[in-house]
């Protein structure tokens, strides 16, 4: 099995980059891939795959079934959202689509799920169970394509036993894999704060309510909540991110907004903390003669790799691509919301390394001059295909 699929991989590997290429030059915002949508269920037909278009809008869920299709049942996640950012990159694959780019690897994501679902095809004779494929929309957007994907019945009928997904690493080089048991990736919350008191002229400052220093406090005492409350060993950031008010050099204004994140690696903690952001909030401001507004967004939870399947997903990986080329990678405070499905089915999300550094090809997700070294992408989908008909 091994040995074929690294056979397909190799030879679909051209078709697939190409496909990468097609979907980079042309991307569509969180909910609006129409475009993407389509052209992912063209090649599906001509891979001969089975799938079910509109789930969750733009989203697809294919299936292919090996010999005994009930036995177990294995899913697998690309994400096919892209960025509203202006590309910077000269590339002929460069977004056609001004001001929207492919600035965090989902062309590479669905490219690579893509191949594996090919590669499965060819082989769905040699392996025992289904493999269920879900191609889901806004990873990038509140309240994550992943949480209506579920809520569209994508994990029912039949229900996986475990879900892998992967993400590009534009720290790691092409080649390599990162593996990382247990809680991974944080959650993600947005906090919307607006403080309102009497304006007036800066000069008499006690004929106002001032909001800027009000809000200037309220930015300071909000970090204690971490460093005072949260414990030392469990990973958390709160971050004011917008502090907006006032217009002049000599008017306090009437209202200040503020915006931030509140990240979590806890999610006993990460809703014992709401409740210390809006109490500390409204007690403080309140104090100072002002009024607030204040609301938490609730948004992905943590990403909880189930260390059974991860430890698994690793000895086939490393099986596939040799036990050198694959690592321990880090945890991380970024969000995804892969983590929808892994709070509901055991789940693995692990990481593609994309980088070449000899080439310069080094840029971070989510910048204008985002690449990756293609050759990522045979690895990603001879892999997936692999881990797949393994477990």
């Amino acid at each position: 099995m091994k040995t074929r699929i690294k056979a397909l991989a190799a030879e679909y590997a051209g078709d697939l980059i190409a496909v990468r290429q097609h979907l980079h030059a042309h991307p569509e915002l969180s909910f609006q891939e129409y475009e993407t949508s389509a052209f992912i269920q063209r090649k599906l037909d001509e891979f001969g795959v089975k799938y079910q278009p509109g789930v969750a809008g733009t989203g697809i869920v294919a299936l292919i079934e090996g010999k005994n299709p009930t036995k177990k049942v294995i899913a697998l996640r690309a994400d096919m959202d892209a960025l509203p950012i202006i590309e910077a990159n000269d590339v002929p694959y460069k977004s056609k689509h001004e001001g929207v780019m492919h600035a965090c690897g989902h062309d590479v994501h669905t490219s690579v799920v893509l191949g594996a679902a090919r590669i499965l095809q060819q082989v769905s004779d040699e392996f025992e169970g289904t493999v269920k494929i879900l191609f889901q929309p806004g990873e990038e957007k509140h309240p994550g394509g992943a949480s209506l994907m579920i809520k569209d019945g994508a994990l029912e009928n039949p229900k996986p036993d475990a879900i892998l997904g992967l993400h590009v690493h534009p720290n790691m080089e092409a080649g390599k894999l990162g593996f990382r048991g247990g809680k991974y990736m944080a959650s993600a919350d947005e906090i919307y704060i607006t403080i309102k008191g009497k304006g007036g002229h800066a000069a008499a400052p006690h004929l106002t309510v001032d909001t800027i220093l009000i809000a200037s406090h309220l930015v300071v005492s909000l970090q204690q909540i971490i460093s005072r409350n949260n414990n030392p060993f469990s990973p958390s950031v709160l971050s004011i991110c917008a502090f907006n008010g006032g217009h002049t050099t000599n008017v306090i204004p009437s209202e200040v907004k503020l915006m931030g994140t509140f990240r979590a690696m806890d999610e006993v903690w990460r809703f014992k903390a709401h409740e210390l952001i809006y109490r500390q909030a409204r007690e403080l401001v309140h104090s100072m003669g002002a009024e607030i507004d204040i609301d938490i967004l609730v948004g992905y939870p943590v990403v909880d790799n189930n260390e059974e399947v991860t430890a698994r997903a690793r000895a086939f990986a490393e099986d596939y691509i040799g036990k050198d080329q694959v690592e321990t990678t880090e945890l991380r405070m970024g969000a995804e919301d892969f983590a929808f499905y892994s709070q509901v089915i055991p789940a693995c999300f692990f990481r593609l390394g994309t980088a070449n550094t000899a080439a310069g090809i080094t840029s971070g997700v989510h910048t204008p001059t985002f690449n990756v070294d293609e050759r990522a992408i045979e690895i990603g989908m001879g892999t997936m295909a692999y881990l797949a008909t393994q477990f």
